[in-house]
């Protein structure tokens, strides 16, 4: 049980696929000007992320091992229509925010990675587990960089205006405001990742 638990929060901080391994960062950057668009291509990378890894372990079997790579191109860009489509759907305007980083999601290091790494090696269940996880942690990355940028950039939280637009930083929405506040949380969240590690470490000694 612990080891399933493991799986599914690894992704959340100690592995997390954009502050710690440092992937996706082009929708990190790109889409975080607001915690709505955080939101929205987080739970989107995660659907798909999710979906592919459970067919890919499903089918890790009967995929040539030749061909892996490419078949696993389609089965993302298969669920990527799909979340492309219901979005364009039922939320016109954060398919509109968020314009083409949705259909990138296919070349996304993030979700091919983890098909390679490890829905290709584990089974389903595991592999579901490590999906929803690493989407977690992406959903995470994003919705920490965007709320600051829109705090601090639009003087907003979730479009819920509380500071005048006078006081606003306009740089934190711009691209250069994207690249110090991601350093920032990498570095904090790199930290306390670092410190927790090394409590547990010296809690086993103890032991």
């Amino acid at each position: 049980m612990s080891n399933k638990l493991n799986i599914l929060t690894r992704g959340f901080f100690k592995e997390n696929p954009a502050l710690i391994l440092v992937l996706g960062c082009c929708p990190t950057l790109a889409v975080t000007t607001s915690v709505n668009n955080a939101l929205g291509m987080g739970a989107a990378t995660t659907f798909v992320l999710l979906m592919s890894n459970i067919l890919i372990s499903a089918l890790k079997n009967v995929i040539p091992n030749k061909v892996r790579i490419p078949c696993y191109i389609v089965i993302i860009a298969t669920f990527v229509s799909m979340i492309d489509l219901l979005i364009q759907g039922f939320l016109p305007s954060l398919s509109a925010s968020l314009g083409v980083f949705i259909p990138l999601i296919v070349v996304n290091c993030i979700v091919l990675g983890r098909a390679e790494a490890f829905a290709n090696k584990n089974n389903v269940f595991d592999s579901m587990l490590d999906g929803l996880g690493m989407g977690i942690g992406f959903t995470i990355a994003l919705v920490l960089i965007g709320a600051v940028r829109e705090i601090l950039g639009a003087g907003s939280f979730m479009g819920f205006q509380f500071i005048p637009s006078e006081y606003n930083m306009l740089i934190f929405v711009l691209a250069p405001g994207a690249f110090i506040v991601f350093g920032f949380v990498m570095a904090i969240v790199k930290h306390l990742v670092n410190v927790s590690e090394e409590k547990k470490k010296l809690k086993k000694i103890q032991e």
